[in-house]
């Protein structure tokens, strides 16, 4: 299996070799020259069965350069936690995957990734991970990143765009994990991370956690294959899934999953007031919102998400790293595919407050923003009501404890990824949104 650039100027590679770098050296993503697609017998398999088996199928279909046993062994090291499926009325689900080791969906690449980078490791080579994040990404790197040898992690995150308990989760682990509070929004600290993987003057060997790595992309496609095999007997029927997106890594990994053949109808893009999909998707026309607007699904805060240039690439389109263009999309098949949908902050605390009332169940924001966005499509195309849906739930309500309590007046249970930070000492430096400056911080790290 060979991985090409969506800038279309970089050599292909192997897998593991587009890991490690992270981004292509013409600061275009990596996407797999071509998906294989999983046969209706097989997907049969996935029912019923343990979550890494599931996890190894996908897997083994992209990766060379790994035994079968090596990469079993990985899987089942990996996913001792599995999702949870929730009944909420009629032929509609929540998918939760708030089950791993920081409570956010995060970790179901995470958990992957670092077995998987720490496989083609040469022996005393020191590699640095460079991360932005807006909520979640950051604490489930570095939890999965933690203590191992010849990796550090350095992690930027906007100062005022995180929770208390995103920011504690990523601060108080010390060791190999470098935090970086940057005084801007999450597309300024995308934007340095990109800087650095392009800085020729950098002599550092470099990767990136963030979805701009297929690493997190791949291992993301699998809980989709699980979920519907979890629900379903006919395995022709199909499926509905409503995404909450900020980057689009997680809406890609549905893309992956149904290009690997899962009977996917129709996937909801479910933006927060960061509209620039939808209206993208209305006009044909892309602008970028800079800077981002702020809400409360924090983790979404993206006014130019990266992986939109893979999505755009999947329907025949050319879209630089900037945001630029180059080559329009199949629109028609986009639109028929693919519907979105910009949700309020006001309409996603009247969802939690809703569904709270009448299922007794607690969302958190960002999957109040998809579990919306799904009622306004059924509302607007009753002839779906009958077709299985499936509404991802990112993170655990108790990372939002202000919010879910000011909207509910109850405190979220807590689970026990994040009953003890508070008594954890936090460290971290913070920096201006100011590439140069970044630089000098990396150079010091030599």
């Amino acid at each position: 299996m060979r991985f090409y650039s969506t800038n279309y100027r970089a050599p292909r590679t192997d897998f593991f070799t587009a890991v490690l770098t992270g981004q292509a050296p013409d600061r275009g993503l990596y996407m797999p020259e071509r998906i294989p697609v999983i046969a209706k017998a097989d997907f049969r398999k996935f029912s019923g069965a343990p979550y890494y088996e599931a996890a190894n199928f996908v897997l083994r279909m992209f990766l060379d350069g790994i035994t079968d046993e090596e990469l079993l062994a990985k899987c089942k090291k990996a996913y001792s936690f599995w999702p949870r499926l929730e009944k909420a009325g009629g032929r509609k689900y929540l998918l939760w995957l708030d089950t791993g080791p920081t409570a956010s969906f995060k970790d179901f690449a995470a958990q992957m990734m670092s077995p998987l980078m720490g496989h083609k490791l040469k022996a005393g080579e020191k590699l640095f991970i460079l991360t932005a994040t807006s909520g979640d990404t950051g604490s489930a790197i570095a939890n999965a990143f933690h203590n191992i040898p010849n990796i550090e992690i350095i992690i930027l995150f906007p100062i005022n765009e995180v929770t208390p308990n995103q920011r504690k989760q990523m601060t108080t682990l010390g060791g190999n994990v470098k935090t970086i509070a940057i005084n801007g929004k999450f597309d300024d600290c995308q934007a340095m991370v990109k800087e650095a993987f392009a800085d020729k003057r950098l002599k550092l060997n470099l990767s990136s956690a963030n979805s701009i790595n297929i690493a997190r992309l791949i291992p993301q496609s699998v809980y989709y294959l699980w979920a519907y095999t979890q629900l379903v007997t006919d395995m022709g029927e199909e499926v509905i899934f409503s995404i909450p997106s900020g980057n689009f890594g997680d809406m890609m990994g549905a893309v992956l999953a149904w290009k690997m053949g899962l009977p996917i109808k129709k996937i909801i893009v479910a933006t927060n007031a960061n509209d620039e999909f939808p209206a993208f998707m209305k006009t044909g026309i892309y602008k970028k919102i800079e800077p981002s607007r702020r809400c409360i699904s924090n983790a979404m805060n993206v006014g130019h998400p990266s992986n939109l240039t893979r999505l755009i690439d999947v329907f025949g389109g050319r879209m630089d790293e900037k945001g630029n263009l180059r080559k329009a999309p199949d629109m028609e098949k986009m639109r028929a595919f693919i519907h979105a949908v910009s949700v309020s902050d006001e309409e996603t605390r009247k969802c939690i407050a809703d569904t709270y009332k009448k299922e007794a169940i607690v969302l958190e924001p960002h999957g109040a923003v998809a579990w919306y966005a799904l009622g306004k499509f059924l509302k607007e195309h009753k002839e779906e009501n009958k077709t299985l849906c499936i509404s991802l739930e990112t993170a655990n309500p108790a990372k939002f404890p202000e919010e879910i309590t000011r909207i509910l007046g109850i405190s979220p249970a807590v689970p026990e990824s994040l009953a003890k930070l508070d008594k954890l000492k936090e460290n971290y430096i913070k920096m201006n949104a100011d590439y140069e400056s970044f630089y000098k911080y990396l150079q010091g790290r030599r």
